[in-house]
């Protein structure tokens, strides 16, 4: 590293203002806990050839053309790539790059990303009808996920007992496919990371209400939204995708990064296996947005009526509206996940639904007018029979603070011998239980139990509890300037107006300290220079004191008197 160079990128960084010094600290990946003591000290670290190979790993393949052709030229960088290199230290003013950054350069190769693979192209119809299915899955996992969080192992992924739940209930056809709609699911904000689960976030639960272009479509954009600026074009779309793998040449991790990538906007159907997006996600491609009328035609027509049977299933001729099929799956479980869905009502469903809030006259109100074959009898009888033992057992705070469990003794004797209730910790109170767990607590166990609970109030008034956990809204993260506050800072205190003077001290300190020989240039009073050779020894009082070896005496200069000062080896 040339110690003009450090000397010019330290007095260009000491001129930028705080914002700007914080997106380069930001980009180039520089800790918030760097000692640095003034702006020579970032300028040597920022021109470490460690740290500039760290950053030529993050420049997009353009850019590094225009900074090869700067170097093979001797010339400026070009613009734009002369504003992007010149954001994050790369170049100077006058865009030429600093020379250790072409020493960098020099040093390092291009990743090898290898022949792509042919991959089939398909119609517009095929890829509409992979969008339609990977909405549904989607919608599925979300369902899911809302009551019953999906476990988040230590390296981010999914757990395997969740996966396979997945896949076993029919949310996602295979393993892989859950992984893919995880990912999808979390970088579109449906799903966010809590501890070590994964809970659906208030926009996950606002998606689920979409209509299934709408859903497709947002999480068709926050998935491009997400793609990194190397694989974004000037207009917001993105490059063509048989370019991604060498998006950013030096950078060795980054073709399985990219291959990752295509594969979950292939799964959402933004591409067709062979990388060309379809007709109606041309806009998308393009910074727009999808031909959402375009897409619609090629979907299967939603309907907002089922056939209620006898065999208390519920058949729906096509894909039932979102909001219709959410309060449905909320008191019959579906079976088969076809355009043609079937759900099936149980006695442990619809206990489930009163359980969450329905009662026997809504549940006849909302399947009555949802039927095309009105409301079946042995249906009506399930309905009746359920209510009619619904709120057999009841729980709710007692007067102590503790979670009182009262109602039919048949119900309260079965539950004080229950082998999966020990946790709670049951302890008889006359006709009644007694646990120290919360109510909420008490009444999940004893509903997964498939006891006919109820919900109470400290008046004894019936409550409907929500199972759903939603991730809650995250806070914003602190921008560049408040991350780097307390190293701006520093740097700012120590900033001096005379860059030369600060720089020329700051090597005759590194020399004192290495006890180095150093050749000084010295103006007499007569205006004239003299070159002197010494060994620094010392420096303080606002002078230097060195061994003149040549003449073997000790000379004490003025610092004011110094013009230059080249360093010529280490004292032995």
């Amino acid at each position: 590293m040339a110690a003009s160079d450090a000397r010019a990128l330290a007095t260009r960084l000491a001129q930028w203002d705080d914002d700007a010094l914080a997106r380069l600290l930001a980009a180039r990946g520089i800790s918030a806990s760097a000692t640095w003591a003034d702006h020579f000290d970032a300028a040597e670290a920022l021109l470490d050839p460690a740290q500039l190979t760290r950053a030529l790993t993050t420049l997009s393949a353009p850019t590094v053309a225009a900074l090869d052709e700067a170097i093979a030229e001797g010339a400026p960088v070009a613009r734009p790539a002369r504003d992007t290199l010149g954001a994050v230290g790369l170049v100077g003013d006058d865009g030429i790059p600093y020379g250790a950054v072409v020493d960098a350069r020099a040093a390092l190769t291009r990743v090898d990303t290898g022949t792509p693979a042919a991959l089939p192209a398909e119609s517009d119809a095929q890829t509409a009808e992979r969008a339609f299915a990977a909405a549904a899955a989607l919608a599925d996992i979300l369902q899911l996920t809302a009551t019953a969080p999906l476990t988040r192992i230590g390296t981010g992924a999914l757990g395997a007992t969740d996966r396979r739940r997945l896949v076993e209930l029919g949310a996602a056809p295979t393993a892989a496919d859950a992984d893919e709609l995880i990912a999808i699911a979390e970088l579109a904000g449906l799903i966010a990371a809590v501890d070590r689960q994964w809970l659906v976030t208030a926009d996950g639960l606002s998606w689920l209400g979409a209509r299934t272009v709408e859903r497709w479509h947002r999480v068709a954009r926050r998935l491009r939204a997400a793609l990194p600026p190397a694989l974004r074009d000037a207009h917001g779309g993105w490059i063509p995708v048989e370019q991604w793998p060498g998006a950013l040449p030096f950078d060795p991790a980054w073709p399985g990064r990219a291959a990752r990538l295509r594969t979950l906007v292939t799964h959402w159907a933004l591409i067709a296996p062979d990388g060309t997006p379809p007709t109606w996600a041309i806009g998308l491609a393009a910074g727009a947005d999808a031909d959402e009328p375009a897409l619609q035609e090629l979907l299967p027509h939603e309907v907002d009526r089922v056939f209620l049977q006898n065999d208390l299933t519920a058949i729906a001729p096509g894909p039932l509206d979102p909001q219709l099929d959410r309060r449905l799956r909320s008191m019959a479980r579906r079976e088969s996940r076809a355009q043609a869905s079937t759900y099936r009502f149980t006695a442990e469903t619809i206990g489930a639904a009163l359980t969450g809030g329905e009662t026997a006259e809504s549940l006849r109100e909302f399947l009555t007018a949802l039927s095309l074959t009105g409301l079946p009898q042995p249906l009506a009888y399930e309905i009746e029979r359920g209510a009619a033992v619904h709120g057999s057992v009841r729980v709710g705070p007692d007067w102590s603070g503790r979670t009182r469990i009262s109602g039919e003794q048949q119900y309260v004797q079965a539950i004080a011998v229950d082998q999966a209730l020990r946790p709670l910790g049951l302890i008889a109170d006359g006709d009644a239980l007694i646990t120290r767990a919360s109510p909420e607590t008490a009444f999940w166990m004893l509903a997964d139990a498939r006891y006919p609970v109820l919900a109470v109030g400290a008046d004894g008034e019936p409550r409907v509890l929500d199972r759903q956990r939603l991730a809650g809204v995250p806070a914003p993260d602190p921008s560049p300037a408040q991350t780097y506050a307390p190293l701006l800072a520093r740097l700012r205190s120590a900033h001096s107006e005379n860059a030369d003077a600060a720089w020329l001290e700051r090597e005759l300190e590194q020399a004192v300290r290495a006890r180095a020989v150093v050749t000084l240039i010295v103006r007499l009073p007569d205006g004239s220079d003299r070159e002197v050779t010494v060994e620094a020894a010392g420096l303080g009082g606002g002078r230097l004191r060195g061994r003149d070896r040549a003449a073997d005496v000790e000379r004490t200069l003025p610092i004011s008197s110094i013009v230059a000062v080249t360093r010529v080896d280490a004292a032995p």
